[in-house]
């Protein structure tokens, strides 16, 4: 097999392929996937967002992370997060 012949060797094609990313299913998913790159939620917290997203209404859910992008400037933003959601 030369390099001009456009066959390619099965080793060349499966290292191209590139691993497919499936959509979140439920809309929570998305939310709390969006949620965990604006606020910087670390890893040991992550589950904890998607229970949020998962068990509260999506309204809600919303209003706490806008004020707490409003209201907490510096510092660790997803603690501040959190202690809106839990004041329901």
């Amino acid at each position: 097999m030369t390099a001009g012949s456009g066959l390619q060797n099965f080793k060349d094609v499966i290292a191209q392929k590139k691993p497919a990313v499936k959509p979140p299913a439920y809309p929570w998913q998305e939310m709390a996937l969006k949620i965990i790159a604006e606020l910087n939620i670390p890893p040991q917290k992550r589950n904890s967002v998607f229970l949020v997203c998962k068990k509260n209404p999506k309204a809600y859910v919303e209003k706490c992370l806008n004020d707490t992008k409003e209201l907490c400037k510096t510092g660790e933003r997803w603690k501040y997060f959190f202690k809106l959601i839990e004041k329901k």
